[in-house]
């Protein structure tokens, strides 16, 4: 179970592999005598007053095989990080797509090597409903309501509301484009790797300005928590 800025997300083995569930914790997950099953957890950030899970089963973040880690990087940066080398065996850019859009580098030798931190596509659009008198507060998820996942409305909208999502998506994956092309400068066969929530928001744009370059994105929507399975404590 990995315990993020604004949701919950776990995996339950089953017959079939891994069933990932996100949002508010699991039913009954928090109870005590259900805890037995609990096999590893981790959390990005401080737990919730009344949540009491067992520290013998915390993955902290110097269980993550990656060298340089800074002791101020969050766990989920690393876990992703981490987990994209080591599936591709080179140079690696993850773009997680979370509450924060982070971008983490790591070098082909295994080597942390910096990133860089913007707001998330649900805090843009929450900072303009905040910051504005006219605009309003969307509500996520965004895919569902301007088909923005299958690339739908990636235009100059009329409307307000779809105005202010295709912006955010289009700036957050433009972002990302630009880090790969500058890190690609200095590592050549670097791979670019998207995760998070809102991966399949940025996916359709990130790949339409980096195709032109001729570079495929690899979508790992899960990354984080696949990596924490991976490295479970028992």
């Amino acid at each position: 179970m990995l315990i993020g800025n604004s949701r919950w997300h776990w995996a339950v083995a089953t017959a079939g592999g891994l069933r990932v569930e996100h949002g508010l914790p699991p039913a009954g997950a928090l109870e005590p005598g259900l805890l037995a099953d609990l096999v590893g957890w981790a959390a990005v950030g401080p737990l919730p007053s009344l949540v009491t899970l067992p520290p013998q089963r915390r993955l902290p973040l110097d269980r993550v095989p990656l060298a340089a880690l800074p002791p101020w990087l969050g766990l989920d940066r690393a876990l992703a990080g981490w987990l994209a080398w080591r599936r591709h065996g080179q140079g690696v850019l993850v773009a997680d797509a979370g509450t924060v859009l982070s971008l983490t580098r790591v070098e082909r030798s295994g080597r942390f090597a910096g990133g860089r931190l913007l707001a998330g596509v649900g805090l843009q659009l929450r900072a303009m409903a905040v910051g504005t008198a006219a605009l309003p507060q969307l509500e996520l998820p965004l895919a569902d309501r301007f088909g923005l996942a299958q690339g739908a409305g990636l235009d100059w909208p009329m409307d307000t509301d779809r105005a202010m999502a295709v912006g955010v998506v289009c700036g957050a994956a433009a972002a990302v484009a630009d880090a790969v092309l500058q890190v690609r400068q200095h590592d050549s066969g670097c791979r670019v790797v998207l995760t998070g929530g809102d991966a399949g928001l940025l996916l359709p744009r990130l790949q339409a300005l980096l195709g032109r370059q001729g570079l495929e994105v690899d979508c790992q929507p899960d990354l984080a928590l696949e990596a924490l399975v991976e490295l479970q404590p028992i």
